[in-house]
């Protein structure tokens, strides 16, 4: 079933793990996909995989201009955009009273800061059109805080609060935004974790097992799709039962 054929999708941070198995589920669904990523030759990568057509460009998300330029770029090339998945994210991990300043700052803008710019970039014409789906990657940490993470889970529990406003003012022209929220996936970014954090958290899972990053895109296709018209504000939780 490609029930998203036709459309125009853009995918931030779209150059490994998440992003990328998110872009090549929506290209599967009949999507066609910008993917978006700090560096083109990374996004190119993932373009390289997916089915149908698509595009690769560079940016910056924590900076508006970039952000806006590459709305326009998309319209431009492959149509008016349809749905915007906010995938782009930063850890810079430390307890409190080690952090720094700059890690602190890094982590907010481009987690929250990058979500707030890529949807103001496209939110007007979906406006115009009285259509169109922001799905935003969020975390369970979001959610229940997490020892070392102040930064990441302070970005990740601001994206919820943003995708519950914007599900509000922009509802009413049919534009939908919901948060996807994973667990532990097996990621660069986890691949990193000491062995005893690592289990730690496989015992906290009850379906005994890590995520995959196919899990997550599994999510974002069922809230882009025609299944999910009813569904807005809201935040869609997938951790293997992690946090109930």
């Amino acid at each position: 079933m490609r029930e998203l054929e036709g459309q125009v999708a853009v995918v931030t941070g779209g150059s490994r793990g998440i992003g990328r198995a998110i872009a090549c589920e929506l290209g599967r669904a009949g999507a066609s996909v910008a993917v978006i990523a700090r560096s083109e030759d990374r996004a190119r990568e993932t373009l390289a995989l997916l089915e149908g057509p698509g595009m690769a460009l560079a940016c910056d998300v924590a900076d508006p201009g970039q952000c806006s330029d590459v709305a326009a770029t998309v319209q431009d090339e492959l149509g008016a955009i349809d749905l915007l998945v906010n995938n782009a994210g930063i850890t810079r991990d430390n307890i409190l009273v080690r952090m720094k300043d700059e890690d602190w700052e890094a982590v907010l803008e481009t987690n929250l800061r990058g979500a707030f710019n890529t949807t103001r970039a496209v939110a007007r014409g979906m406006m115009k059109r009285r259509s169109g789906r922001i799905i935003n990657v969020g975390s369970v940490v979001g959610l229940t805080g997490n020892s070392g993470q102040a930064n990441y889970a302070a970005s990740k529990a601001g994206l919820i609060g943003f995708t519950k406003s914007v599900a509000q003012e922009l509802a009413g022209r049919g534009v939908l935004a919901n948060v996807v929220a994973p667990g532990f996936i097996e990621t660069d970014m986890t691949a990193s974790l000491p062995e005893e954090a690592r289990d730690a958290l496989f015992e906290r899972i009850p379906l005994g097992r890590f995520g995959k990053p196919e899990d997550i895109a599994g999510a974002v296709r069922f809230l882009a799709g025609p299944a999910a018209s009813y569904i807005t504000g809201q935040v869609l939780v997938v951790d293997g039962g992690m946090v109930m």
